[in-house]
């Protein structure tokens, strides 16, 4: 080597940096701790002189918003102590580190006696890596560690990062156990800005990557002391005291109770203990203060990674809340004094001599039967409207029977039930679920749904009577049937055609069918076509009969003149 190639090194070893040097994440005059990882420990350092800080028009410093995009290996958590790109994970690592570039040597002047670099590299080991999307290892979670994407950025003006009250009290541990504001708001800043990478949740850590303004991200750990056994016994116990602290829980809420049962479960002021890759050192610093940020909205989301922190998962969590919530049950059914078994020692029993107690006095009964649980609409299960109806019908019979004794629909035909069960649906007009309810009882009594329809006229005109009437002619005894002709002649209407126990209109639209209870039930039809629908109200006079068949005065043209009263 020349001497002035020496004194041209040695010159260039003893310079100072650059005044106008960009202003980054952090003091660039520092020394970046990952360098020492990628010097070889067999080569002695270079004391190359460093043109970019030597001359102005060098590409590097003329072009500082240009960085190249090869991301440097971030260093661990302890500087002076770097793992080497090379070595696997560490236990407890969430996720590796990326990998280091090679160690450039464009910087290097060129010597006579260094050849010049191949135009075909023959080392393809280490190729010019690129940074990845994202560095986690969702593959690797478990019971005890959960990895949870990136957030996206947020507006601006959204400045709240929690909106549940346990969220809010990470937010306030973080900000009252700062020492520097500044670094807080640009800490939110990333945050806000969706800077910072997924993040691993483990047993008393946070860890993830935090980008900033250089293309190699800061590797950024949050530690939390996890929870001791006799707390996690205290904090089981608060939950299992009350079931719906466990509902909750499984709600994804967490009841304000459980931050006053004795456990440190939110963190305070300092309990926060940061660590980043970056050389700033401050308490947090704004890589830390991002990530502190969206782990307040993980919480929001999920209190369970509040207890995964603290060390434990939601299914031990939840398994151990199971075991306890059996075994107190079990523990009380066991303390529970048992009651004494009324009743009689066999040989008393068997006693001929033996006279018998009086029977209880029966309990009182229920005013009216109570209203049946709602049924919820299932697909492709029953109609839960005919539910109710049979439950509500079910609890009306028992109530008859408890009060007299005997069932009223008991000795009921299927047909007479099914029309009775119609009737009782209330509404009118044949609706879509009054249709199918029709057709399903038609089917099951080999009726027609007219048929069906014409019988719950009858029924809800006179009930179990009005249908027989419908249905059953009879021949009725002379009095009662021979007096309503003349009835309806003095009310100046036609004489009206009798047959058995039936008084019809000549003109065949109107008639009057007797019942074997004396009532007088009016029918109406279409002239000629003897399809009589049960119409009106009965009477025991038929005149009064056919006046509540048609008020308006639809039949003033048969002639029919109310009588007076």
């Amino acid at each position: 080597m020349r001497v002035r190639d020496v004194q041209s090194l040695l010159a260039g070893a003893f310079m100072m940096p650059s005044s106008d040097a960009p202003e980054g994440d952090e003091d660039s005059s520092l020394p970046d701790p990952a360098d020492h990882s990628r010097r070889s420990p067999a080569s002695p350092p270079s004391v190359a002189p460093d043109h970019s800080r030597r001359s102005p028009a060098s590409p590097s410093s003329a072009a500082p918003d240009h960085p190249r995009h090869i991301p440097a290996s971030p260093s661990s958590d302890t500087p002076d102590h770097p793992r080497h790109p090379s070595a696997p994970p560490a236990d407890g690592d969430p996720f590796p580190a990326p990998a280091s570039p090679p160690e450039s040597s464009a910087s290097l002047p060129p010597s006579p006696s260094t050849p010049p670099p191949s135009p075909h590299p023959t080392n393809p080991i280490n190729p010019t890596p690129q940074v990845p999307r994202s560095m986690a290892a969702p593959s690797r979670d478990g019971e005890l560690r959960r990895t949870f994407p990136a957030f996206a950025a947020r507006p601006a003006d959204d400045a709240r990062f929690a909106e549940s009250w346990w969220g809010n009290a990470w937010v306030t541990a973080l900000e009252e156990g700062a020492l520097d504001a500044k670094r807080l708001a640009r800490g939110r800043g990333y945050a806000q800005e969706g800077h910072v990478d997924a993040i691993t949740v483990t047993p008393g850590l946070v860890l993830a990557y935090v980008r900033g303004s250089r293309p190699r991200p800061y590797r950024v750990q949050v530690r939390l002391r996890t929870l001791d056994d006799a707390d996690w016994t205290r904090f089981l116990d608060a939950v299992a005291e009350r079931p719906g602290h466990i509902a909750a829980l499984l709600d994804k809420e967490m009841p304000q109770s459980l931050a006053d049962c004795g456990v440190p479960l939110l963190p305070g002021p300092g309990d926060l203990d940061p660590h980043c890759s970056c050389p700033d050192r401050g308490h947090p610093c704004k890589h830390a203060a991002a990530l502190c940020y969206q782990t307040a909205r993980l919480l929001d989301a999920d209190p369970f990674v509040l207890l995964l922190l603290r060390g434990r998962g939601e299914r031990q969590l939840l398994d151990a809340l199971s075991r306890l919530s059996a075994a107190r049950a079990a523990r009380a059914a066991q303390e529970q004094q048992p009651a004494p078994l009324a009743g009689v020692r066999a040989t008393e029993a068997l006693d001929p001599e033996r006279r018998l107690p009086p029977l209880p006095a029966p309990l009182p009964m229920p005013p009216h039967p109570e209203q049946p649980p709602v049924y919820p609409a299932a697909p492709g299960g029953p109609d839960p409207f005919a539910l109710d109806q049979l439950a509500t019908d079910a609890a009306a019979r028992a109530h008859a029977m408890l009060g007299t004794g005997r069932d009223p629909v008991a000795e009921l035909t299927l047909w007479q039930d099914a029309v009775r069960l119609a009737a009782a649906r209330p509404g009118s007009g044949l609706t879509a679920a009054t249709r199918a309810l029709y057709a399903s009882l038609a089917a099951a009594t080999d009726r027609t749904p007219a048929d069906l329809a014409r019988a719950v006229a009858a029924w809800r005109q006179g009930g179990l009577e009005g249908l027989t009437v419908l249905e059953e002619p009879w021949d009725p005894p002379a009095g009662r049937f021979d007096r309503a002709r003349p009835l309806l002649l003095a009310a100046d209407l036609p004489a009206f055609r009798p047959w058995h126990n039936r008084l019809t209109h000549p003109r065949g639209h109107v008639q009057l069918r007797l019942g074997r209870d004396g009532l007088w039930y009016p029918y109406e039809s279409e002239p000629g076509h003897d399809d009589w629908w049960p119409r009106g109200t009965p009477d025991l006079d038929p005149v009064g009969a056919l006046t509540g068949l048609d008020p308006a005065g639809a039949l003033d043209d048969l002639g029919f003149t109310p009588p007076e009263a």
